[in-house]
């Protein structure tokens, strides 16, 4: 599933920070992408308890940089840049305070070009995640928005099948403007995970088959899309079993490009995309990644609290992968 990243980290090796430092997940992670040669980490945290949390857990970390944010040699010239950035929203006292803390901490590093990316939220929410991104790093020219997506990937009979789900953990009830942005930041992650989008706006409704304010958000976006100049085909809006099923889709869409062969799912809003995503991986056997923020100027990524130290390990490739 990871192996067109793997690749691409082989050959361009980058340095990744973990927030969480002392955290017995994130050290057996660290150690393992050290090992196999795949990137760089950057943990954070005392470095005496990491080192020693490391030693109890039977984790090796030699070669592997540590930093504390609390004793950092280079503290006022961090404090400074982000003073500089937040001008007229925060003091330099505010920004010497949040700085303390490892998730703006982490996130002024790759500011300031010392790490490439950065993985956190294993014991935080992602809020305490994206916040930072937002203030620091900020959105890439051309998005207005960060999102987010999953990607599903399940093995049967020797028969892979990948699908690319979005937005499913960031925008709450995104507008049709959004929705676009959203479609085409997922495509562009499916397509990294070496997926052919064909992409399907989801409703209630098959091309004018229900009313209502969402079915006329969700066709508005699918419009604009297809006015796009995009290099892959777009339909909507369709209902799932119209985007997944050929012999649905002859009934309900049949001069669609897209229906009955979707594998990208742009969902009307976070409700269908969490319960969507959480269906697929709970009851259809899949295997879920993400969510993969979508939008920011770096590779910056969420964990589930609840995550262990094998989906740490695949979203560090992951983040690392897609610079």
């Amino acid at each position: 599933m990871l192996e067109k990243l793997v690749e691409v980290l082989k050959q361009n090796k980058r340095k990744l920070v973990f927030t969480e430092g002392n955290d017995p997940r994130i050290l057996e992670a660290a150690s393992r992408l050290k090992q196999e040669g795949l990137l760089e980490p950057l943990l954070l945290g005392n470095v005496e308890e990491v080192k020693a949390k490391a030693k109890e857990c039977g984790f090796n970390i030699d070669g592997i940089e540590i930093i504390d944010p609390l004793s950092y040699a280079d503290m006022n010239k961090m404090v400074d840049l982000m003073a500089e950035i937040r001008k007229g929203k925060q003091t330099w006292d505010e920004c010497a305070a949040l700085l303390k803390k490892s998730n703006y901490f982490g996130t002024m590093l790759v500011k300031m070009g010392l790490a490439d990316g950065l993985l956190g939220g294993a014991t935080y929410s992602t809020a305490d995640t994206v916040r930072p991104a937002l203030q620091i790093i900020k959105t890439k020219p051309g998005s207005k928005i960060v999102s987010s997506s999953f990607i599903l990937f399940k093995e049967e009979n020797g028969k892979e099948t990948k699908l690319a789900m979005g937005d499913c953990a960031i925008n709450l009830f995104p507008s049709d403007d959004e929705l676009v942005e959203i479609a085409v930041e997922t495509a562009r992650t499916a397509k990294a995970f070496g997926i052919d989008p064909k992409l399907a706006m989801l409703s209630y409704s098959t091309l004018g088959s229900g009313k209502g304010e969402s079915v006329d958000k969700v066709r508005s976006a699918a419009n604009k899309l297809k006015e796009m100049d995009l290099d892959f085909p777009v339909d909507g809006e369709l209902q799932f079993d119209a985007a997944v099923s050929p012999v649905v889709a002859k009934t309900k869409a049949k001069d669609s490009k897209v229906a009955g062969q979707a594998n990208t799912f742009i969902f009307p809003d976070i409700n269908a995309g969490n319960i969507g995503y959480k269906i697929a991986q709970r009851l259809g056997g899949y295997d879920a990644f993400g969510p993969i923020l979508q939008g920011l100027n770096a590779p910056i990524n969420d964990l589930s609290r609840g995550c262990n130290a094998y989906e740490v390990y695949q979203m560090a490739i992951i983040t690392a992968g897609l610079k």
